[in-house]
């Protein structure tokens, strides 16, 4: 995978665009200047709050090797090889399809309600020690972000892993065809986003869109547990799938869970992988991830690779950033650990990751402590999701909830008064009376959607001492 991701013939072949200036080679591909390294191609795209011809200089004083625009100026035309097009978005779609057209991958593309970016983290870990891999950077699986992880997936890569998420009916039919997978995944289907759908019926069709850019023949990895299973796989056969492999607990699953110890740093799980018996420790903790772990080692099958090798790798997977990552905070007499949820929040999240908080010890004279912020995008229903929660939260033993957003009220309220520690209106509410109260050994949980801003609550925490969790993973034998 040494040979240039790009040349300038290679793209002008592929947008259809005018080029100007000599020849050049990109490494990479980019559509944000402050994250662009050199070599990379930088695709101006308009955004709904910025339009990336402001920044082409700036891409170019960074290494840009080229732009690709399509409102041009004498300025830029002096910065740099510049690949000129009527639409820089369109561009992007046109770089990601003859990127798709010269690949042999076996293409995996991954949605779901919950788990679709932790388990494609892990299909990525799991098939890079089998063959050149790619996938999709952090959670980039929306209208720019899958084209511009197609427009990054190497010649030679042998395993390609794409997210596709949505937030309304119609989003994922075009990426999906944009795609073409071999292997499309749903990880579950839940009520999230119902401010955008009718039932949950309707958020179940919007994620069987994933069938439709499918190759013929392909295979569609179900869960058998969710009560919309028979609705997707009627969908995915009427799609053209040659196979469905279904997991879960459900005695007809072909990825069946047997066996299975929950532990609060790791677990321990005997299954049946279509027919193979497989026993194996995943790294992260929770039932979900054991669950989504079965259609891992699904895919794995499906794409023909080693089960065996992919089950032991299972044990070093790490929790991704903002997902159940864990931090081991020596805070000046007072060590705490620290899950760091803040990334994303809906209902079914919140209840697994409540009942995996609910599973951690705590340290001597310890507590556990739930910070939550409100679930996003939840429509008319949201009040009583949020006050849903009072009930995981009361079996899971947790000590204090500091809660935060106007539906979170409705939740903080419907508590027993010994387990509330404070709402707030927002999350800098609870920055300052939270660091305060931490004491030694408490375990403390953050989580909620990511327009309910928790990360400067994570941050603020992990600012009171060092973090020792990379020594900790080391003396464990885990990194």
């Amino acid at each position: 995978m040494s040979n240039p991701l790009w040349t300038k013939a290679d793209v002008v072949a592929a947008t259809h665009g005018e080029a100007t200036g000599a020849d050049w080679i990109a490494n990479g591909v980019s559509i944000d200047s402050r994250t662009l390294q050199k070599d990379d191609l930088f695709v101006a795209i308009k955004g709904e709050n910025t339009d990336g011809h402001a920044y082409v200089a700036t891409a170019f004083e960074r290494g840009a090797a080229a732009a690709v625009v399509s409102d041009v100026t004498d300025a830029m035309r002096a910065a740099g090889p510049l690949v000129i097009v009527p639409d820089a978005l369109e561009a992007l779609n046109e770089l990601g399809r003859a990127a798709r057209r010269r690949t042999g991958a076996k293409i995996v593309a991954v949605t779901g309600s919950v788990g679709k970016t932790g388990t494609k983290e892990a299909l990525r870990v799991l098939l890079s020690e089998q063959g050149a891999t790619h996938a999709s950077a952090l959670s980039y699986n929306n209208l720019w972000g899958v084209p511009l992880s197609l427009a990054r997936m190497p010649a030679a890569t042998e395993y390609g892993i794409l997210e596709i998420g949505m937030n309304h009916a119609g989003e994922i039919t075009p990426l999906s065809k944009l795609v073409e997978p071999f292997v499309t995944l749903i990880t579950t289907v839940e009520a999230v986003h119902m401010a955008h759908f009718n039932s949950i019926e309707d958020i179940a069709d919007a994620k069987a869109e994933i069938f439709d850019g499918m190759q013929a023949g392909g295979i569609a990895i179900l869960n058998r547990d969710n009560p919309h299973y028979a609705r997707l796989a009627k969908r995915a056969k009427a799609a053209g799938a040659g196979r469905i492999i279904s997991f879960g607990e459900h005695a007809d699953a072909d990825a069946r869970l047997e066996k299975v110890a929950l532990k609060d740093t790791c677990s321990c799980v005997s299954a049946s992988i279509c027919g193979t018996p497989v026993t194996y420790k995943l790294g992260v903790p929770g039932r979900h991830i054991v669950m989504n772990s079965l259609a891992m080692l699904a895919c794995i099958h499906a794409l023909d690779a080693d089960l065996t090798q992919a089950a032991l790798a299972l044990a070093h997977l790490e929790a991704p950033t903002g997902r159940g990552e864990r931090h081991h905070i020596e805070a000046m007499g007072r060590p705490f650990t620290l899950i760091d949820e803040s990334y994303n929040a809906n209902p079914a999240s919140m209840r697994v990751s409540i009942e995996t908080l609910g599973r951690v010890e705590p340290g001597p004279k310890g507590r556990r402590i739930a910070v939550l912020g409100d679930m996003l995008e939840l429509g008319a229903t949201s009040v009583a999701l949020h006050r849903e929660l009072a009930v995981p939260l009361m079996r899971a033993d947790i000590d204090l909830v500091y809660a935060c957003g106007p539906d979170m009220r409705a939740l903080f309220d419907a508590l027993p008064a010994d387990q509330q520690g404070l709402y707030a209106e927002n999350s800098d509410g609870l920055i300052t009376p939270l660091s305060e109260a931490i004491q030694s050994g408490d375990v403390v949980m953050v989580k909620g959607s990511n327009g309910s801003r928790m990360k400067p609550v994570v941050e603020a925490l992990k600012a009171l001492g060092e973090d020792d969790s990379a020594s900790i993973r080391r003396n464990r034998g885990e990194a």
